[in-house]
């Protein structure tokens, strides 16, 4: 007899599997909430199919690196752990980091290629994502976010 998830059917065991314990626990735990004074930039990505929408206010000092960031997040689990992994690491690093991880996150889901050890690698806890392409960009809405964020205020640099 096969196996089925607290939703009923073979097919939910998958989202149970999905939405485990640390997923949840990582979604509890955004930090960085709300409004910077004077952020250097400002960007917003929303995904289309389920309407989860992250907005990023970051500054940039002269060597690249992060050094404010505030998030407003109305995202899915999904949406949410990947916006505490970002905003538990994301002061202090480069910003050439913040978009290699991107990258690296792309690549895991689209591909399951295995999170580089570093900064960001507790990004590896969402790898199972890689199965629901579905839920890709509401997972990566966050680093997308930033991405553009860094562009702008790399921009406005110039």
């Amino acid at each position: 007899m096969a196996q089925t998830g607290a939703f009923g059917g073979e097919a939910n065991l998958m989202i149970d599997e999905l939405y485990n314990t640390a997923i949840l626990e990582l979604a509890g735990g955004i930090s960085h909430i709300g409004n910077l004074a004077a952020p250097q930039a400002v960007a917003s990505k929303t995904a289309k199919l389920c309407g989860s929408k992250i907005s990023v206010e970051i500054s940039l000092n002269d060597n690249d690196i992060i050094t404010e960031f505030a998030q407003s997040v109305k995202a899915c689990a999904f949406g949410q752990a990947v916006a505490a992994i970002l905003g538990k690491n994301i002061i202090g690093a480069k910003a050439d980091e913040v978009i290699a991880a991107q990258e690296n996150l792309w690549d895991m889901l689209r591909h399951k290629t295995p999170m580089p050890k570093g900064r960001f690698d507790e990004l590896q806890k969402l790898a199972k994502i890689a199965d629901l392409p579905q839920r890709h960009s509401s997972a990566a809405l966050a680093f997308d976010a930033v991405k553009d964020a860094i562009e702008i205020a790399r921009s406005k640099a110039r």
